[in-house]
């Protein structure tokens, strides 16, 4: 069964009667290279989870290397339709219900033990910061993240220092893992075809993060407040979202070595940490 031909996606649309969801941001991937691109990057040892089947054309290539996978898919619809397309697979449990509202570290338990696993997802647009945030927040006993998103989206999870695409998403994920876009792919290589490209974006989960902070909590508070007014300055941005006075906090950044005047977009994990720390002993 060959899941990246148009003609077998469409056999089954009609077979099943289903109609795409804009709304679930349906667009199912139909490029072979891309499918050995992303099942590479994912870095398959023996479990992955999948967040969203779809027709199960990313499944199939998942399986074919992995000792299980375990699918999150939130449209019963599509449930039958699965059952179908994977049924050459008993690697495969495909589980009904939204990623969002499940409590991953205990799915994750249960259904792999120990060990660490994959993540491979091919993320609606407009879920995909959600998810990705909930998943390394979360902690979960993941090694391997490779989600396809947006390109745009992983443009700004893989920014640098100083660009117009660096942002809190960037320090959040750079905190946690090591991200780096895999492969553009084009709308044409997806059915139906979305209205803008895509990236395949692989996160390493790092062991430790690649700077200590008294308090993570405390930390991104700090990125979330410097980035809130991209044009405000910083010591206005974080004098609103901490409720300290400006010459206190003009001093503190002074003494830092940080200029009261710049903006969140010029400061990189080590500046964000000196400030979450020392704003930390100022309250």
């Amino acid at each position: 069964m060959d899941l990246t031909d148009i003609r077998t996606i469409r056999e089954i649309e009609k077979k099943f009667n289903f109609g795409f969801s804009k709304g679930l941001g349906q667009n199912f991937l139909l490029d072979s290279d891309v499918l050995d691109k992303i099942a590479d990057a994912a870095d398959i040892t023996d479990g992955v989870l999948e967040i969203g089947a779809g027709f199960g054309v990313l499944t199939r290539k998942l399986a074919e290397t992995a000792k299980k996978v375990v699918s999150v898919e939130i449209d019963k619809s599509l449930i039958p339709v699965l059952q179908y397309t994977l049924q050459d697979f008993d690697n495969v449990k495909i589980i009904e219900g939204d990623f969002l509202k499940l409590d991953a570290k205990a799915l994750i338990k249960e259904e792999f033990g120990g060990g660490k696993i994959s993540i491979a997802a091919n993320l609606p647009y407009y879920i995909t910061t959600p998810i990705i945030t909930g998943i390394i927040e979360s902690k979960l006993p993941v090694k391997t993240i490779v989600v396809m998103v947006q390109k745009e989206v992983a443009e700004r999870i893989v920014a640098k220092v100083g660009t117009k695409d660096y942002g809190a998403i960037s320090v959040l994920c750079n905190f946690y893992t090591k991200p780096e876009i895999v492969e553009i792919v084009p709308a044409g290589s997806f059915y139906p075809a979305p209205k803008v490209d895509s990236a395949v974006l692989r996160m390493e989960v790092l062991d430790k993060p690649p700077v200590l902070v008294e308090s993570e909590t405390q930390f991104f508070k700090v990125v979330k407040s410097a980035f809130l007014h991209r044009r405000k300055t910083l010591l206005n941005c974080l004098s609103s979202g901490f409720g300290i006075e400006k010459p206190a906090l003009s001093e503190m950044l002074k003494e830092l070595g940080i200029e009261p005047s710049v903006r969140g977009e010029r400061l990189g994990l080590s500046e964000f940490a000196k400030i979450a720390d020392a704003i930390g002993k100022m309250h």
